[in-house]
Formats: C-alpha cells, structure tokens, sequence
C-alpha cells in the first residue's frame, strides 16, 4: 500500500448535461473516499434537484459541490492537472493509465485535478490542452463509450487502492472435517450403495470405490457438512415398520 502524502485529488465535471449524471459520480466518488467536486458551467445550473436522488446519500459531496466558469478556474489552486480521455485528441502529452496515476497523485507535495468532459462529447481540445498529463484507459476501439459515473468511479477506484478503506468482512470458515469423519461418511454411503446394487461389474468395485472416495474428499467437507449429508444419507434409508 502506499502511503499518501498529498490531499485527494478534486473532481472536475466539465460541462456536465444532466443532474442525475453528477449525482451518480458523487456517489462514484463518496464511494472511493472523494469528496472535493466542482462543476464548471453544468448545462442546467446548480444546485439541480435531480442530482440527489440519483447519489443515494452523497449528500455530502453535493453540498460542498463549487461551480465554476472555466477551467482554468476550477483548477487554479492545483499543481497537477489530469484530462480523461480515450483519444489524445491531437495534443501531445503524457498518457497514463488510472493506476499510474494514482500512484504519482498519492505521492505529489500538491493537490491534483482530474477533468471529466460532458456526457455527450467528453473533453474538447482546449480543456485537454489545460492539463498536463491525460489519463486514459485500454478500451474497446469498436466501441468507447464509458458513461460519466462509470469513468469516475474507474479513476476513483484506482486512487482509493492507496488508502486503508474498509474491506467487505471476512466469514469465518469452518475448519476440515477430522478424518475420522469423513471416513465414516463415505462408509456410510459405500453400504447404502452395495445394499442398492450400485457396484457392478464385481470387477469394477475396487476402481468404483476408489473414485468415490477421490471424489468425496475433494470439496474439504466441514463437521458441520459431513453430519448434514450423513442426515441425509439416514433420512434415505427406508423406515422399518415399529412392532406392535
């Protein structure tokens, strides 16, 4: 892991079209631990009420949203400025991928930006020509078509390996059944199987019996597991009448 030593970077949405588009990047956002977003001339100004529902509680990144004219603007205050693209759009700069940038951002003394471009059209020249580095990231050539949110969680996601989140938590496993155990569950079957006239040919009962038993101490059965299929294997044998 790598140990951060710059501020996380800003999120800058570019002439986003549509407010629910912004709420779902915030969520992206929230999502990865970013919180800093700015907009800059968002088609149907701001705030915009369609963009909270659609970041199911990234209220959070929402209210601390700053709108912005330019560009230029948005990133005035930030060393180290990103442009998302899939093409380069014929400016020459550096191009890397979403996790080599994380890992220069965690490491500058400064803060970054990373621009995102209107659903529609994405990044013109002119903002691309801002920045310094593009990030961008091994797409299909038939068909580039990432929406915002799925951009932004993209790049997110690849800042966010940095720090220490919380991982999904861990279930407990059962330890492997003893020996014992599963031998008495494949003892079990193999006499459920021999009083069914299972092994046939004679000849071919040894083999039979060996390939059972490979198959049946594969899985590593728990205890638990082990006596449910010997309930099983019991509730299978046919009841005896009780005597009067």
């Amino acid at each position: 892991m790598i140990e951060p030593t710059s501020p996380p970077p800003v999120i800058v949405l570019v002439r986003p079209q549509l407010g629910e588009n912004i709420g779902k990047a915030a969520r992206a956002m929230l999502n990865f631990g970013l919180t800093e977003l700015r907009l800059v001339a968002p088609r149907d100004g701001w705030p915009n009420p369609q963009a909270g529902p659609a970041a199911s509680g990234a209220d959070l990144v929402l209210e601390g949203a700053e709108v912005f004219e330019s560009v230029a603007d948005a990133v005035a205050d930030c060393a180290h400025v990103y442009a998302t693209t899939v093409r380069k759009r014929g400016v020459t700069k550096p191009v890397v991928t979403p996790e080599q940038a994380a890992q220069v951002i965690h490491r500058a003394a400064a803060r970054s930006a990373i621009l995102f471009g209107p659903e529609r059209s994405g990044l013109e020249t002119d903002d691309v020509a801002v920045a310094r580095t593009i990030i961008t990231v091994p797409i299909n050539p038939e068909f580039g078509s990432l929406n915002l949110a799925q951009a932004v969680i993209l790049v997110a996601y690849e800042w966010s390996k940095g720090l220490a989140l919380a991982s999904p938590p861990t279930v407990d496993i059962e330890p492997p059944a003893a020996q014992i155990e599963l031998d008495g569950m494949i003892a079990q079957l193999d006499a459920l199987l021999d009083e069914g006239g299972y092994y046939f040919p004679p000849d071919r009962t040894p083999a039979t019996r060996r390939m059972l038993r490979t198959l049946l101490t594969k899985p590593g059965w728990s205890g638990p597991e082990v006596r449910t299929v010997r309930g099983i294997l019991s509730s299978l044998v046919p009841k005896r009448p009780r005597s009067g």
